[in-house]
């Protein structure tokens, strides 16, 4: 198991990050994302750190509620594992309540929530504190504000971000700044072979301003996982989450399957071996209902990508020339060769 530094800190978390959103009984669609309780839950916790994972992802959504934070919490205590060991990230904004204050990211909701997940999770602290997404409503300057005081009290020791586009979080960035308050050290978004769009503006933003970068639904909600291959229908059919075009996964599934098949190991293991190659990217998060799952994509860690590999896969999923990228590149040419020209003489 590889650790990286969380953004810029010295914070090391595996490259590998238990994802819990399995843990508990989620309401409605979600309902086929969750389902594992206490002993089931304890099996899978014990097994990743046994294999070195020492990053745990919840959010206080998870699990109806609070469920998934519960059950963290108290597999930690069953199995005995030191809280030293471990680092815990949680998330908040999501609805909790019928009431007009019982979501977002105000200072109101934040302050009200941050203490619910501390008691859920039985602990003193969280490790990484994450909004969840974008509340249009609050300002940005309360969302960070609140963060940062719950970093000054202790209660926090870092601050993230997820599903916000790379403007918003740049600005945020920039308030910080002013303010003299903490920043976001992470961005969790979505990525994968399906679904590489963040590698519009999100990563090179994240490059530029030195934030780490983990990694939800690297499996695309299962359809790289290897059902889709032959057109099997899985959980997609009720949940279609996150969105697919099929029409190019189509493309994509033969070869990452002649890829797994030359390597020996399963589809899904070589998706998440892909992003483990991507320099963007510090952790990646795993879910699992099944101590197979979570063997299969610990796997994810020992498989060595060739070059010739890692240019089929992202050949096959390249994403499409967008406006105003292509003419960024297309003016950028002279000047970046001139720049890299240099640099290598310089060397």
């Amino acid at each position: 198991m590889r650790y990286n530094t969380l953004g810029q800190t010295g914070l090391f978390v595996s490259q590998l990050c238990l994802g819990t959103m399995t843990f508990g009984v989620n309401p409605g669609p979600y309902a086929e994302a969750g389902g594992l309780l206490q002993s089931d839950a304890d099996a899978i916790v014990r097994r990743a750190v046994d294999a070195g994972i020492n990053f745990i992802d919840t959010a206080n959504v998870y699990g109806g509620g609070g469920g998934s934070e519960e059950i963290t919490g108290q597999a930690l205590k069953n199995l005995g594992i030191d809280r030293h060991d471990i680092v815990i990230a949680t998330k908040v904004e999501g609805t909790m309540g019928s009431g007009p204050n019982d979501g977002g990211a105000s200072r109101y909701h934040i302050m009200d929530q941050v203490k619910a997940s501390l008691k859920r999770l039985n602990t003193d602290h969280i490790d990484v504190y994450q909004l969840h997404g974008l509340d249009p409503a609050t300002p940005v300057e309360e969302m960070v504000r609140a963060l940062d005081d719950l970093v000054r009290q202790g209660h926090v020791r870092y601050v993230g971000v997820s599903n916000w586009a790379a403007w918003q979080i740049a600005d945020a960035l920039g308030v910080a700044e002013r303010l003299n308050a903490s920043r976001f050290q992470s961005v969790q978004s979505y990525y994968s072979l399906v679904g590489r769009d963040l590698e519009r503006e999100i990563v090179p933003m994240i490059k530029a301003k030195k934030l780490g970068l983990l990694v939800w639904g690297p499996l695309a909600g299962g359809y790289l996982s290897g059902k889709y291959l032959n057109g099997t229908e899985g959980r997609r059919k009720t949940v279609d989450f996150p969105p697919v075009d099929e029409a190019r996964g189509e493309d994509i599934l033969p070869v990452l399957d002649t890829i797994a098949r030359a390597h020996s190991v399963t589809m899904a293991t070589i998706a998440l071996a892909w992003l483990l190659h991507k320099k963007a990217v510090t952790s990646v998060l795993i879910g699992a209902k099944r101590l197979e799952q979570l063997d299969e994509n610990l796997l994810a860690t020992t498989v060595a990508l060739s070059e010739e590999d890692l240019k089929a896969l992202d050949a096959v999923s390249a994403l499409t020339p967008e406006y105003p990228g292509w003419m960024v590149h297309i003016h950028g040419v002279p000047r970046r060769q001139l720049w890299q020209t240099g640099n290598l003489l310089a060397q």
